[in-house]
């Protein structure tokens, strides 16, 4: 039995994790990388492993740093199947799909400007990412075991951070030896309004956990919503627009139901006019109504009913590249939701471009934002960033809350950690090395491995 790192390992993104037993190879998610221009780069680089030599993938939920390279994988021989939740596997499906677009766009606009090195080209096209979509196999429900092979069962929990989420417990089996390793994949904070807490199994051996937060607790929520409140109906006054860079899955949709339950509180103006300008987050809010069994009860009886929890009386979603052009012609008064969350593409940059100037204007933000994107470099206090070819210099109103934040703090990573029970290893991934390190010192780093990439251990 080993166990090897091949993203997120002092990182954040790319996430990638390989288990071997009973002579098969098992894969814990494929993620891009994300954030600094190195980390781009390592996205078309070899895998570390021959992924025609893989026989599953397990996906723990659909963010681009967990099933972004999925379709590369497929592309350069995998030939296996892949497991999720079926919300996940909807979800996914969604990123995957865009993400091909969104690189065959960046390719195009680098041919049109001469542009014809390898770090120019798309890693993968749309056809590449529906043949990832074909390898989904079976779809895994929490709290039941599925074999995957004989002497190797996979059973997927309740992960709390985005729709279909999961923690995935692997029992393996192998010359009369038995270890259950736990991947906890992302996990959400406790008590937020869409989605069940985390519920991970007890009496694990090891623990592979993501560290985002390891360092920091979150502001309140209760606190997080009364600023996100304060700072819309301030912009409001001085005449201005927000700009609230958003993530597609989960992020977007929570904030639609805060803005509702501001409206019907009385604290949001009801005519506020939203845009939801993402074409990925509008598909993802349809998902949310197809998968009733991921949701909180008293959000799956809502839909069940007929009431839509993320409906405003004047929310319009722009799909259309045109009518998102259009947004940059409004001067005031309109909140424009739009992604990515970390500003490293996609239509929030333009809104960026036509606000970020403006000292009427506001810029929320509601999420992580890794080292080295657009969004960090902001939120670091940049007096001028650089959008389009133009130095534009930062005047709006900048606010970062991130009690909204779909990952786990590390109050909560601890809490879900101690329920696994007392596991002999803990590996921290998918966090910056001073967040894992200041995690390690909070559980006891005697028992903690923070692994590099690349670098494999014994189980």
């Amino acid at each position: 039995m080993k166990i090897s790192f091949h993203g997120a390992a002092h990182e954040v993104t790319g996430s990638c994790h390989l288990v071997e037993c009973c002579g098969k190879r098992i894969l814990i998610d494929c993620g891009m990388f994300q954030g600094r221009a190195e980390l781009t780069d390592a996205n078309a680089a070899k895998f570390g492993f021959e992924p025609a030599q893989i026989d599953a993938v397990l996906l723990t939920h659909a963010h681009l740093d967990h099933c972004g390279r999925l379709p590369l994988l497929v592309k350069r021989g995998f030939k296996g199947e892949i497991i999720a939740t079926s919300a996940t596997r909807d979800l996914a499906r969604l990123v995957m799909l865009d993400a091909a677009h969104l690189q065959m766009e960046e390719e195009r606009h680098h041919h049109r400007h001469g542009q014809h090195g390898r770090a120019d080209e798309a890693l993968y096209d749309e056809m590449d990412a529906l043949d990832a979509v074909d390898r989904f196999g079976r779809n895994a429900s929490y709290r039941e075991p599925i074999e995957l092979f004989p002497g190797i069962t996979a059973t997927y929990h309740e992960a709390g951070h985005i729709l279909g989420s999961a923690s995935i417990e692997l029992t393996l089996s192998e010359h009369g030896k038995t270890r259950r390793v736990l991947f906890s994949g992302d996990l959400g904070p406790l008590g937020r309004p869409l989605l069940n807490d985390f519920d991970p199994p007890s009496g694990v051996d090891v623990v592979v956990m993501e560290t985002t937060y390891g360092d920091r607790t979150h502001r309140s929520l209760e606190a997080s919503v009364e600023e996100f409140t304060h700072a819309i109906t301030a912009t409001e006054r001085r005449g201005g627009n927000v700009i609230i860079p958003t993530f597609a899955l989960e992020r977007a949709q929570e904030i639609l139901w805060f803005l509702r339950e501001g409206m019907e509180g009385g604290k949001i103006r009801k005519s506020l006019k939203v845009f939801l300008d993402s074409p990925m987050a509008i598909s993802a809010t349809r998902i949310f109504a197809r998968h009733e069994e991921a949701l909180r009860p008293e959000l799956a009886k809502m839909i069940a009913h007929g009431r839509d929890p993320f409906q405003l009386p004047e929310l319009h979603m722009t799909r259309e590249t045109q009518e998102s052009m259009a947004l940059n012609e409004i001067r005031a008064g309109a909140v424009i939701m739009a992604g990515s969350g970390m500003c490293t593409g996609g239509r929030v940059r333009h809104h960026l471009r036509h606000n970020l100037a403006r000292r009427d204007a506001s810029v929320i933000f509601v999420g992580y934002a890794a080292e080295g994107t657009l969004a960090r470099i902001i939120i670091d206090g940049a007096k001028h960033v650089k959008l389009f070819g133009a130095e534009i210099p930062v005047q709006a109103q900048i606010h970062t809350i991130n009690g909204f934040s779909a990952h786990a703090d590390r109050d909560d990573l601890i809490e879900w950690l101690s329920r696994t029970g007392h596991p002999s290893k803990v590996f921290l991934v998918h966090g910056e090395t001073r967040a894992m390190e200041s995690f390690a010192k909070a559980i006891g780093p005697e028992r903690v491995e923070m692994p590099k990439a690349g670098q494999s251990f014994e189980l």
